[in-house]
C-alpha cells in the first residue's frame, strides 16, 4: 500500500524526523489559508500516487497567499497519468544549499533491509544507479540489531556529508528506520533530505507498507487512495482474495500463488496473455470461488477463463459450487476451462459434468485449451 508524501512526512514526524511546516488542503482558498499562517511563500504540491509529479506541473512555487490559491486552483483541477488531484500539500518554502538521498527498502538477496544513501539527491534514484552506481552507499542492517551508530557515521562519511551534521543525520537514519520497521514498510524514503539554513529537512517522504502487515495497522489501512486501486482489485479485497489486474484477455482463477504464476506462465509459453493474477488460498468455500468468478468476469477484456484448482486443503466440490453459483448469477458467455484435481476432485467434476464448461487432465492441455478458447471466442 502506497502512502501519499504527505501522509509519510507525518508518520516520519512522529520519528523525530524534521519536515517542513505545512498542512494538505482540498480546496484553493484552503490554501490561501494555510499560505497565510506560513508566511505566504509556500511550495504547492499535489498529492497523487505517481512519479514525475514535478514534471508534470503538480508542484509549484507561489511566492504569496494570493499566488497561492491561484496555483492550487490549477493543480487540483489536473489529473498526473490518468489520477485526479484530490489534495495538495501547502509546506513552508525552504532555501536549499544541499540535496541527499536517503531511503531504506528490502534487499531480498542479501534477506536483510539495506539503507542506501547519496549525495545525489533530488533526482530518481534510479537514474542515479543506471548512470552513476559509485554514488549509492548501501549498508545493510540486522534486523535483529537494529542500526548502530557506527554505521550511520558510515553513511555519513560516504556521501561526504559535513562533519557537523553527522550528529542530526545519525538520529535521522534512526528515526527512518524505527518508521520502517515499526509500521512493516517495504519502503521508506526521502528524497531529498536538505541542509537548509544550517538545519537537515525532509522535504519530500514516501512510504510502501506491506499489504500482508496491514492487520496489524488499522490506521494505516484507513489512509489507502482507492483512486490508484482498479474496482475489481478493491472487490477483491473485501472477500479475503490476492488479485491484481493484467493486460491479458485470460481469466485466471487459481488456489495458490505459486501455482498461480506456474499457470499466467504457461499461458504465455502457448501465446496467450493472462487477464489477472488470482489466488483464491487454500480452504476457499463456495462463496469465495463465486466472488472470485464474478470478479473476473466484470473485465470485458476477458474472453476465456481457466481455472486451475489442486485441491489440497482446498476442496474440489467446493470449488464446483462456486463456479455453478456464479454461473447462474452472472450467466458467463465466455468459453471455460478447468483442471480440477486433489481433494474430492471426482465429487467435483461431477458437479460440474452438465454446466457447459471445457475439461482438461494436464495444466499444458488447461493451458493450450484457454488460450485456443480465447483466440475463437
Amino acid at each position: 500500500m502506497k502512502l501519499h508524501e504527505y501522509q509519510s512526512k507525518q508518520i516520519f514526524s512522529k520519528y523525530g524526523i524534521p519536515i517542513p511546516k505545512g498542512r494538505v488542503a482540498a480546496t484553493a482558498g484552503e490554501a490561501k489559508n494555510i499560505a497565510e499562517e506560513l508566511g505566504g511563500r509556500v511550495v504547492i504540491k499535489s498529492q497523487v500516487l505517481v512519479g514525475g509529479r514535478g514534471k508534470a506541473g503538480g508542484i509549484k512555487l507561489a511566492k504569496d497567499p494570493t499566488e497561492a490559491e491561484q496555483l492550487a486552483t490549477q493543480i487540483l483541477g489536473m489529473e498526473i497519468k490518468g489520477l485526479p488531484v484530490r489534495k495538495v500539500l501547502v509546506d513552508e518554502a525552504a532555501s536549499i544549499d544541499q540535496e541527499i538521498y536517503l531511503g531504506i527498502t528490502n534487499d531480498r538477496a542479501a534477506k536483510k533491509p539495506v539503507i542506501m544513501a547519496s549525495a545525489a539527491g533530488g533526482v530518481d534514484i534510479e537514474e542515479v544507479a543506471a548512470t552513476a552506481p559509485e554514488k549509492i552507499i548501501k549498508v545493510h542492517v540486522d534486523p535483529l540489531l537494529g542500526i548502530k551508530d557506527y554505521q550511520t557515521r558510515d553513511i555519513a562519511s560516504g556521501i561526504d556529508l559535513p562533519r557537523e551534521y553527522w550528529k542530526p543525520f545519525g538520529e535521522i537514519v534512526k528515526g527512518l528506520w524505527n518508521a520502517y520497521t515499526e509500521n512493516d514498510a517495504t519502503l521508506a524514503e526521502i528524497n531529498p533530505l536538505v541542509i537548509s539554513k544550517g538545519k537537515l529537512v525532509a522535504l519530500d517522504g514516501k512510504m510502501l507498507i506491506d499489504d500482508n502487515a496491514i492487520f496489524r495497522h488499522s490506521n494505516l489501512n484507513e489512509m489507502r487512495d482507492l483512486d490508484v486501486e482498479a474496482p475489481s482489485e478493491i472487490e477483491a479485497r473485501k472477500y479475503g482474495l490476492t488479485f491484481i489486474k493484467l493486460d491479458g484477455n485470460i481469466g485466471c482463477m487459481v488456489n495458490g500463488a505459486g501455482l498461480a504464476m506456474a499457470t499466467m506462465d504457461i499461458i504465455k509459453l502457448f501465446g496467450g496473455e493472462p487477464a489477472n493474477f488470482l489466488d483464491i488460498g487454500g480452504g476457499a468455500g463456495a462463496d469465495k470461488v463465486a466472488a472470485a468468478m464474478r470478479i473476473i468476469l466484470s473485465d470485458p477484456n476477458v474472453k476465456a477463463i481457466l481455472f486451475n484448482v489442486f485441491g489440497g486443503i482446498t476442496r474440489g466440490d467446493e470449488v464446483a459450487k462456486g463456479i455453478l453459483a456464479a454461473m447462474k448469477e452472472v450467466q458467463p458467455k465466455v468459453p471455460m476451462v478447468i483442471r480440477l484435481v486433489g481433494t474430492n476432485a471426482e465429487e467435483g467434476r461431477r458437479l460440474l459434468a452438465n454446466a457447459n464448461m471445457i475439461t482438461a487432465e494436464t495444466l499444458a492441455d488447461a493451458a493450450q485449451k484457454a488460450v485456443n478458447a480465447a483466440k475463437g471466442a
